[in-house]
């Protein structure tokens, strides 16, 4: 049986720049599709978040390079958190699949494992 489920995940860019967001961004999904056996057919849409210091450009321009162009896809900026972890580009996409909720694989890369240690691969 097919049902909507969300997957989170997060990566942190090397830098404020339009090919550090790409880069890091492409790496996130890729392993988020990879992990979870999808193709962006399955996805229903994607939230990214940014921390605030990340402005350079929108995750969800690389989103479309990879074949997301169907999607539905927005961007936002994270709350501002003293101390919380710079660089950080945040993902919630929300997919159909006949996977069970306790198969779905929550990716976390680098730097952001410490977002969610209870759930990161």
């Amino acid at each position: 049986m097919i049902s909507v489920r969300a997957i989170r995940g997060a990566t942190q860019a090397a830098a404020n720049t339009p090919e550090a967001i790409d880069l890091a961004t492409k790496e996130l999904l890729l392993e988020i599709m990879k992990e979870n056996g999808l193709s962006p057919e399955s996805v229903i849409s994607v939230i990214f978040t940014v921390s605030p210091d990340l402005n350079a450009a929108f995750p969800a321009s690389s989103a479309r390079d990879l074949g997301f162009s169907e999607v539905p896809l927005i961007c936002s900026v994270e709350i501002g958190v003293p101390g919380a972890l710079e660089r950080t580009i945040r993902i919630m996409a929300h997919i159909e699949s006949e996977r069970a909720k306790s198969e779905i694989a929550h990716v976390y890369l680098g730097a952001a494992k410490s977002l969610r240690r209870d759930i990161a691969q």
